[in-house]
């Protein structure tokens, strides 16, 4: 068993492209809401889709309660109206972008609180639930797509957002009970996950990999505070508390950066052209950072850490 604590450092050295057919290999990546699965580990989803592996996105909320982030958007009545109806129409567009199978787990948007004190969330919404009923559609979606590879949040959510760190929740939940026939009857045939991912898109080597390239271009980084915060974060009450886990499996996924970058640019209620996540060209990206990173959090089959593949250790021939 993989735990968090007895993950090594990942050296470029051990890069490698993923060259396999993986026909057979599924992956189901849990996000909080609609937009999530396009800023985090959508280049590695479309490059296993590309090789011919099965990838579905749970979106666990529709995304009712974000707030509009594009003035583009803003100014257009018919968002405000129905903005669940608009990230419904931008989330089917992003997935034909990857190639990704999609669905809605059909929880509420809880929203991202603020002041100080911070306000109660919405009654009945997807992280004010008991675990067991916000993670019982999540397991009966694991015991009917049976997948071998789960990636998922850590247990600060990635950022801490609550719907974030209730989907790390439920994803721990499925990795843990899908395969128990005695837990959550009437969700299906039990499953067991061979492997779950944490994603560390958001790590602070990679945020700081970037503020220093472009100050080191002579441009204005957008980085900068993000990475002064996260270098000062303890975690315990910082904003933003920073994941400490250590990368063990880096995807090589360069090549599908303009396909990521397609597929964010889908959601346009929230992704705005100039966006920090456009700060860099896919080009330059691909020579600085050519990778996605992630920690492999548990895991029932043997591998060599570091890894550059999902699949490692596992016969999805087999099963």
């Amino acid at each position: 068993m993989i735990t968090p604590q007895s993950q090594p450092l990942f050296d470029r050295a051990h890069l490698a492209p993923l060259e396999e057919d993986y026909t057979g290999l599924r992956i189901l990546a849990v996000h909080a809401h609609p937009d999530d699965e396009s800023s985090k580990g959508a280049a590695s989803m479309a490059a296993y889709v590309q090789r011919g592996a099965r990838v579905m996105v749970a979106s666990m909320t529709g995304g009712e309660r974000g707030d509009i982030l594009n003035a583009e958007v803003d100014s257009n009545p018919a968002a405000h109206r129905d903005l669940p109806g608009v990230r419904r129409s931008e989330m089917k567009k992003a997935a034909e972008i990857l190639g990704v199978e999609h669905r809605w787990v059909g929880f509420v948007d809880s929203g991202l609180p603020e002041g100080d004190p911070l306000p109660p969330l919405p009654f009945g919404s997807f992280a004010t639930l008991p675990l067991e009923q916000a993670a019982a559609p999540l397991i009966r979606l694991v015991r009917d797509f049976k997948p071998h590879v789960i990636l998922a949040y850590d247990e600060i959510g990635g950022y801490p957002h609550p719907d974030h760190i209730m989907s790390h929740r439920v994803a721990m939940e499925a990795y843990d009970k899908a395969g128990d026939s005695t837990a959550y009857p009437g969700t299906g045939a039990p499953w067991e996950v061979s492997k779950i991912y944490y994603d560390r898109t958001f790590s602070p080597d990679r945020m700081t990999t970037f503020h220093n390239y472009l100050v080191e271009q002579g441009h204005e980084s957008p980085f900068a505070r993000w990475v002064a915060e996260a270098m000062e974060g303890d975690g315990k009450g910082h904003t933003p508390p920073v994941s400490r886990h250590k990368t063990t499996t880096r995807i090589l996924a360069a090549d599908h950066f303009d396909q990521r970058d397609a597929a964010l640019l889908a959601h346009q209620s929230q992704i705005a052209p100039d966006s920090l996540f456009f700060a860099i060209s896919p080009q330059d990206q691909s020579k600085i950072w050519p990778f996605e990173d992630y920690v492999l959090a548990f895991s029932r089959v043997s591998s060599q850490l570091p890894e550059t593949c999902f699949a490692a250790g596992i016969d999805y021939a087999a099963r």
